[in-house]
């Protein structure tokens, strides 16, 4: 965040995207492990910089993405790591959660009926 601040031009705007994680027990950083970080809040200010935040919109491109992967035009696979039973959700989210070496995006599928 310190980075954004240093390169974004003064009254100009940081737009923070991806994953927001409240806390890491297994960080480095003190701060980390509790959901924080080190923010030089008055260099920000000083710059008169404004901050964007939020998570990504998903429901607004599902439809569009699924079409996509229906007609072969977009194949999500390469990122997938692991397909599981619906039945090995809770040790697939510690994995994740712990963040496991190899555990990136897990397709899970119910049991048929």
């Amino acid at each position: 965040m310190n980075s954004l601040v240093d390169v974004v031009k003064a009254t100009g705007t940081l737009g923070i995207i991806g994953v927001y994680v409240a806390q890491d027990p297994h960080a480095h950083v003190k701060l980390a492990k509790i959901g924080q970080i080190a923010f030089d809040f008055g260099k920000f200010w000083f710059k008169g910089q404004k901050m964007g935040t939020g998570q990504c919109n998903v429901k607004a491109y599902n439809r569009r993405l699924m079409d996509l992967i229906h007609h072969d035009k977009a194949n999500p696979s390469m990122i997938i790591s692991h397909e599981i039973p619906l039945e090995e959700a809770p040790d697939a989210y510690r994995h994740f959660d712990n963040r496991d070496e190899g555990w990136t995006k897990v397709v899970m599928h119910p049991r048929a009926a």
